[in-house]
């Protein structure tokens, strides 16, 4: 048995044993990144620690330690009141800002990820706010990222472009975003029909104050039996130890209503954070500065002014899943490092059906892009398509939309970069379970969308 086989039926036994064992697949990922390194890849520790995703801890820990902090001292329940008002108390609309929030700055130029980092946050607390389904405004924002993700100033759309004009292949800048674009509006718009977008236009227009904004403890840091802390699934507060109360007591300087009860109210501590979330999004879009960082540092800042929200924020990093999305991820950084990845693409670019191996070109960008990144994905498996491209039996065009469509609207998936700060941000939820519902939508992309995307944009010849 081959190497790279060996290593992709270890992957396959990690993921039995997390399902049918309850345990933490990202140790249990670590185990075996040590294993199949070691024993198989024959790897010293400085080889399996090279995919160690770094940066991605860091913005994990970061962005969900600053969002934690606005949730203690009130901050989202502002940036919620405002946003019903805004849209003049139609719940159903949210989700669409969200969509086209990210999506727009996806398109000018901000990398997914952050932009993700910047929304996801502040949407998925007003999903549980207003009862909304968190998987339905997680993967809104997710999928209106990936939206914008090719337009021909965005950071995907030039360097995929940027591969294909290297590679001397026929190229539409506009086809590829239209793609993208109709792919996951398309989506988005099934979503929201399956996943309670019909209750909430029934449910019509609500003042800010509705749907039990004041009721749940106000701050952000309302406890709800499933849980606010790290241990997924648990249904306890780290910070207790013990179930949650029904409800946490509010500071006089986090009171939820003002006196006449029209809506939250602004505090110093409160104006702090709001600036330091605009902050967050100019040295992202405006400067290019690491993310996580970013958040890190302003978090701390506020944390030096306002130490008792602190105190309560730090508990309330994503831990788990911090060490999920990092132990799988450095698994496949060691399936990549012993050269699976390109075996497996190799492979099916030997096909001699120029059909079938584009179809199967797709489902790999797809399953590999779930777990690692996706540009890198495509930037691997466009050279592979080079060669029947050339043939001329496949269009160029519609190829290069189809990877780019498969590779990116699986991002929702809990193990890459975007579904995994949609998990890490989302307040009072059962993270074991939310987990397995990214999980399985997940799949369901993975399986369902490079078949589609194939069928629509390659079988055609495009290009």
């Amino acid at each position: 048995m081959s190497p790279e086989l060996i290593s992709i039926l270890v992957l396959v036994v990690v993921f039995v044993i997390a399902t049918t064992r309850s345990v933490n697949m990202g140790a249990l990922a670590f185990a075996a990144a040590f294993g199949v390194g070691t024993l198989v890849a024959d790897l010293d520790a400085d080889g399996i620690f090279a995919g160690f995703p770094g940066d991605l801890f860091v913005v994990l820990v970061g962005v969900t330690y600053l969002f934690a902090i606005a949730r203690a001292n009130g901050t989202t329940d502002w940036l919620v009141h405002a946003a019903v008002r805004l849209v003049r108390g139609r719940v159903a609309l949210i989700p669409w800002v969200m969509f086209a929030l990210t999506g727009a700055l996806t398109a000018i130029g901000a990398v997914s990820p952050a932009a993700v980092a910047i929304v996801a946050p502040i949407a998925l607390s007003f999903a549980t706010r207003y009862s909304i389904s968190p998987l339905l405004m997680g993967t809104m924002v997710v999928h209106g990222a990936q939206a914008g993700g090719f337009s021909p100033i965005s950071i995907y759309g030039s360097i995929v472009n940027g591969i294909v004009e290297r590679e001397k292949l026929p190229g539409s800048e506009v086809g590829l975003f239209l793609a993208s674009l109709v792919a996951n509006l398309l989506i988005a718009a099934v979503l929201f029909a399956v996943l309670g977008g019909r209750k909430l236009w029934a449910r019509g227009a609500v003042p800010p104050e509705d749907g039990g904004a004041l009721g749940k403890g106000g701050t952000g840091t309302r406890g709800t039996g499933a849980g606010t802390g790290t241990g997924a699934g648990t249904g306890t507060s780290v910070g207790a130890g013990g179930a949650a109360p029904a409800a946490v007591a509010v500071r006089p300087d986090q009171e939820t209503g003002g006196a006449d009860g029209t809506g939250v109210r602004l505090t110093p501590a409160r104006v702090a954070t709001l600036v330091a979330l605009v902050a967050l999004v100019v040295a992202v879009l405006g400067f290019d500065l690491d993310a996580g960082l970013t958040a890190v540092t302003l978090a701390v800042v506020l944390s030096t002014v306002w130490p008792d929200d602190s105190r309560r924020a730090v508990g309330e990093i994503a831990w788990s899943t911090v060490l999920l999305i990092c132990g799988v991820l450095t698994y496949v950084g060691v399936l990549e490092e012993m050269g699976t990845i390109t075996w497996a693409g190799e492979g099916v670019g030997g096909i001699g059906v120029p059909l079938l191996a584009a179809v199967l070109l797709c489902y790999i960008g797809a399953i590999v892009s779930a777990f690692a990144s996706s540009v890198g994905i495509m930037g691997a498996l466009i050279p592979l398509a080079v060669p029947f491209l050339a043939q001329g039996e496949i269009g160029a065009v519609g190829m290069i939309a189809a990877l780019a469509v498969s590779a990116t609207v699986v991002d929702v998936s809990p193990f890459s970069t975007n579904g995994a700060l949609v998990l890490a941000a989302a307040p009072d939820v059962d993270r074991e379970r939310f987990f397995r519902q990214l999980m399985i939508y997940g799949g369901i992309v993975v399986a369902a969308v490079p078949a589609l995307a194939w069928l629509v944009l390659v079988v055609p010849g495009f290009g």
